[in-house]
């Protein structure tokens, strides 16, 4: 991961993020994290019959949800309560909230859905990979372009970006080349950050499969 080159430097701060919550259950806050995210994604379909400007409160869903999944993880440690449970629930929630934006934003009228499409089968790939050398006996693969915290960020800039930006919007239900899209050539922010999911999530899932595959024992004579 990309941001995970700067987990030891801001290891502080995620501890001091981490203090308001220490009486809470790492299993909370991993819910919290979840409904946050699904909070995003509706409110992100929502946005084709209101207003972009509800992009805002997109975004800021996106890093709610962003910042109770960081700190449970850390809030287990440190309270003693981490285990293969909570870690199971951790990624399986991580994996729905994906779902649940991605088809916001598909739904949103701002991005392109059989590019949001590819984009949520990259990042499920990804996951994937890094979970099935654990089941292999290699280990938690995290390595590659694109991590949990790289995705939600690109996810929360891009839909802060969307409120008010100038790009054309081919793929919004007014726009006036909604159903020529290849005549009229534009993309919107979201389109962009859910293309870079597709390439950086291909070329992650790509080399954990290869690192993986490479750390397995040679087949017996």
């Amino acid at each position: 991961m990309v941001l995970d080159r700067y987990r030891t430097r801001a290891h502080a701060q995620v501890e001091r993020l981490s203090r308001p919550f220490l009486r809470w259950s790492p299993d909370t806050l991993s819910r919290l994290a979840l409904a946050a995210a699904i909070v995003a994604g509706g409110l992100a379909a929502l946005v084709r019959f209101t207003t972009p400007y509800l992009f805002l409160a997109v975004a800021a869903a996106i890093l709610v949800s962003g910042l109770f999944d960081l700190v449970d993880g850390e809030v287990a440690r440190r309270t003693r309560r981490a285990g293969v449970r909570g870690d199971f629930v951790d990624h399986v929630f991580d994996r729905y909230s994906d779902v649940a934006i991605v088809l916001g934003l598909a739904a949103s009228g701002f991005a392109n859905p059989i590019l949001a499409l590819l984009a949520l089968v990259s990042l499920l790939l990804v996951s994937y990979m890094g979970t099935q050398a654990q089941a292999v006996g290699v280990g938690r693969t995290y390595g590659g372009l694109l991590g949990r915290a790289d995705r939600l960020i690109v996810l929360a800039v891009a839909t802060f970006l969307e409120f008010d930006w100038s790009l054309p919007w081919p793929w919004a239900p007014d726009a006036p080349w909604a159903h020529f899209a290849v005549a009229g050539i534009g993309f919107t922010v979201i389109d962009v950050a859910l293309a870079y999911f597709v390439v950086a999530g291909q070329w992650t899932a790509v080399s954990r499969a290869v690192r993986t595959y490479r750390a397995l024992p040679p087949p017996v004579a």
